[in-house]
């Protein structure tokens, strides 16, 4: 859940019809930035960007609950990030995106050249759509972070767009 401008107040109503349709389809709720707010809501982790929270301060909100780490496009940032237990890394944009502007850009060479550190699983963000998303999948993605793709899509509904992706 990644909700930039809205209240603290709205975040909470929100997020609780979404741990609800969350648990009803056994996915995991992960908070954007927040880990008050993923105690509070009692979602299943936390997503910290590098400007955020550090994850042994996030471990003593939430305990032993996911944490993933935004890399960008950085070797460097993912080992500090594998040295501190985070339990993903996130890179990207891989792709230009309207979702949020892009600061760094990252090439499935991050990917497969951070897989052979770790084990952690890898995430891809920024820009993935029906076009692209297997080109990650082939390269080390364990998992994208879609968006544009799936909300602001003027072909498909949302839950169309889900299935388009579905791996055959």
């Amino acid at each position: 859940m990644r909700f930039k401008n809205y209240s603290y107040k709205n975040k909470i109503i929100i997020g609780k019809k979404i741990l609800k349709i969350c648990k009803k389809n056994n996915v995991k709720f992960i908070i954007n930035d927040d880990p008050i707010l993923t105690k509070e809501l009692r979602a299943d982790g936390c997503h910290l960007g590098q400007n955020d929270m550090n994850i042994k301060e996030a471990r003593k909100i939430i305990g032993n609950k996911i944490i993933g780490i935004t890399c960008h496009n950085s070797i460097k940032l993912a080992k500090k990030a594998i040295k501190e237990n985070a339990d993903y890394l996130a890179f990207g944009a891989f792709f230009s995106t309207k979702t949020k502007k892009p600061k760094f850009k990252a090439s499935i060479k991050i990917l497969n050249d951070v897989k052979k550190l770790t084990k952690t699983p890898l995430i891809a963000i920024g820009g993935i759509n029906f076009d692209n998303y297997k080109s990650l999948i082939l390269n080390n993605a364990d998992f994208l972070a879609i968006s544009g793709y799936i909300w602001k899509n003027k072909k498909y509904k949302p839950l169309n767009a889900v299935k388009k992706l579905k791996l055959k």
